[in-house]
């Protein structure tokens, strides 16, 4: 699994970095803040929906959701120090398909499909985003980042753990859910291309780096590897 590392920047990657204070990068910033806020809400939601339909484990997924929470009030924090209002109401529609999926699982009864949604697919998709942006954001966002990035870590292995110890019931509606979802990744992605180059984000490192995290879980949930490549496979869709 992917790790934290506290390197100090090369004189290289700080020629890198954008501009923050382009009408360019605030245009594009005014996008993606919003998709990260509008991400760790969807989160807080979804962990305290998933507690309802686990009601001994109800007190450990509103930490969870807590959690969530502090993450968007700390990405809500990094827009206003560059003075970019996110654009709330394109992150919503940027969320649209794996909501209404997630929804239609969780009044189902599905945690299969709610933990793979929510625990699985969308930390792995945060988690390698913020890999890859804390290599170009600003100081303060670079330090909120960091400590978010450190908690995500908790929310994957706590989807995991569920599913690995569900795996011999579960399986099957675990490949049935990653096939109708995980395309939405990659659709995702493509939506933000533009916008993620300007803040010096590349395409294809996030869709990386998105993979690496996600066929680690899968790994750690106790699939094989003819399994997560059938798994990974969906992607190419």
């Amino acid at each position: 699994m992917q790790t934290l590392t506290n390197q100090v920047a090369s004189a290289d990657e700080l020629d890198n970095l954008p501009d923050f204070s382009s009408s360019q990068y605030k245009d594009a910033y005014s996008r993606i803040n919003a998709i990260v806020i509008e991400g760790e809400k969807e989160a807080h939601d979804n962990y305290m929906s998933i507690g309802t339909l686990i009601p001994d484990k109800a007190d450990e997924l509103k930490k969870l959701a807590v959690m969530e929470l502090k993450h968007m009030r700390g990405f809500t924090a990094c827009g206003k120090n560059l003075g970019v209002k996110a654009d709330i109401p394109f992150a919503e529609k940027f969320f649209s398909p794996l909501h209404g999926n997630f929804q239609k699982a969780f009044k189902e009864e599905n945690l299969t499909t709610c933990f793979l949604i929510q625990a699985i697919l969308i930390e792995a998709f945060a988690i390698s985003a913020y890999h890859v942006y804390i290599r170009v954001a600003d100081p303060f966002a670079k330090k909120i980042t960091e400590n978010v990035v450190k908690d995500e870590y908790l929310h994957l292995n706590y989807g995991q753990q569920w599913l690995k110890a569900n795996l011999d019931t579960c399986k099957e509606e675990l490949m049935k859910a990653n096939k109708e979802n995980l395309p939405l990744i990659k659709s995702m992605l493509d939506q933000v291309a533009d916008d993620a180059c300007s803040l010096s984000m590349d395409k294809e490192e996030l869709m990386e780096e998105f993979m690496i995290a996600y066929q680690d879980s899968l790994l750690e949930i106790g699939l094989d590897s003819r399994e997560i490549a059938r798994m990974a496979l969906a992607a190419l869709v």
